[in-house]
Formats: structure tokens, C-alpha cells, sequence
């Protein structure tokens, strides 16, 4: 999983409450378990204008102009701006997945669906909950400001504004931990490779019949 420290990057305006994994990540692409190769069907519905299916080239697709990742000013932007319960709906990881493959590395919202909420973290994204007022403020800047770019600083907790002010929020010192290092539950349980392996060894030692 990819460490994150800080991220300096455009913000990307999603301006509408609810958006559920399904329309993060249709159904139809949630054939392969691999973790990457989802970012060009990110939003897919919302993306094109045509029904997309797995292995289509996206390159030759016709983009919905009015679709937010697809107008120029937000071309290349790693932090999503959201509003309320973002990722709601079925739990797949895809949606994760798709966000990250896309290059999202940062998503801002008042409130996460839980389980969306606890993928982000285990796949090297940070989400993070502002107050709604503060949400709303980002908005309103986004729009009447063309490439509106943010500092987020994990290590210090903190959001710098273009004008320079700064926001403090909140995380869990784990989730912290996690994304600072770069471990997902794979590389939390490798951690230990020495005391499983220990065990291992014990194990045979006291019942050799079950290593046959």
C-alpha cells in the first residue's frame, strides 16, 4: 500500500449527497479481485455517455461534459470534495479501489458510510469528516477559484488553504499509523512473519501429523 504523508493537490467538487459504491464502481466491473485497473471506470455511468462493460477501451468513449472529472479545470485533482454519507450502499472494496486506480489519494465529506469509511484507510486513501459549515465554505471556494489546490498533512493533522489558513482535524492514531507506514492487514500480518513463523515451528514439534 502507498504511504502517505502530504498531499498537495487540485480539489475535485462532487456536489451531491449520497453517492452510493454503486455508482462509484458499477456492478458489471466487479468481476476481477485485483486492485487495480478500475480507475477508468470511476463514476462510469455518470462519466460517459455510453453503457460501459469490462475490458471496453474508455479512451474511445463518448465523456459526459457536465460530469466533474471530465471538465478541464479538475483535470489531474487528487482530493475529492463530497457531501454527506459518501460511499453509501453495498460494501465492495471496488469502490475503494477505483478511487485509488483514478489517483484520489484524499477524500473531504461531513460524513462516510462506515464500511466505505474503514476500506479507505486499509487501501492508502485518507477521508476525512469536516464540519458541513466548513464543507460548504469549500465549495463556494472551489467553484469561483479555477485549479483550487489544498495541502493536506497527515503528520500534522492539518488542511492549508490557498489564503493560508489552516484546519485542524481528526484521526484515529491507528488509521494514522497505517497510512504514514503504508501498511494494509497483509502488511500489519507480515510484521509479525517471525512469530508466525515460531509458532510454526512449534506447532510442528507438537503435532508433526499435521505437516505431512
Amino acid at each position: 500500500m502507498q504511504k502517505f504523508s502530504i498531499e498537495t493537490g487540485t480539489v475535485i467538487p462532487m456536489d451531491r449527497p449520497n453517492v452510493d459504491t454503486d455508482a462509484i464502481i458499477p456492478k458489471q466491473f466487479l468481476k476481477s479481485i485485483k486492485r487495480t485497473g478500475f480507475g477508468p471506470n470511476l463514476f462510469d455511468e455518470w462519466r460517459y455517455l455510453d453503457h460501459g462493460e469490462p475490458g471496453q477501451d474508455c479512451s474511445q468513449r463518448p465523456l459526459n461534459p457536465e460530469f466533474e472529472l471530465n471538465q478541464q479545470r479538475y483535470l489531474g485533482g487528487t482530493i475529492l470534495l463530497a457531501r454527506e454519507n459518501f460511499g453509501c450502499g453495498s460494501s465492495r472494496e471496488h469502490a475503494v479501489w477505483a478511487l485509488d486506480d483514478f489517483g484520489i489519494r484524499v477524500i473531504l465529506a461531513p460524513s462516510f458510510a462506515d464500511i466505505f469509511f474503514s476500506n479507505t484507510s486499509k487501501n492508502g486513501i485518507l477521508a476525512i469528516k469536516l464540519e458541513e459549515t466548513l464543507i460548504d465554505k469549500l465549495f463556494e471556494q472551489v467553484a469561483a477559484t479555477p485549479g483550487y489546490q489544498l495541502k493536506v498533512d497527515l503528520p500534522a493533522q492539518t488542511i492549508t488553504l490557498p489564503d493560508g489558513e489552516t484546519i485542524s482535524f481528526e484521526i484515529d492514531s491507528f488509521k494514522k499509523h497505517c497510512l504514514i507506514e503504508g501498511l494494509d492487514d497483509i502488511g500489519l500480518t507480515l510484521q509479525h512473519t517471525a512469530d508466525i513463523e515460531a509458532y510454526e515451528e512449534k506447532r510442528k514439534q507438537e503435532a508433526p501429523w499435521l505437516f505431512s
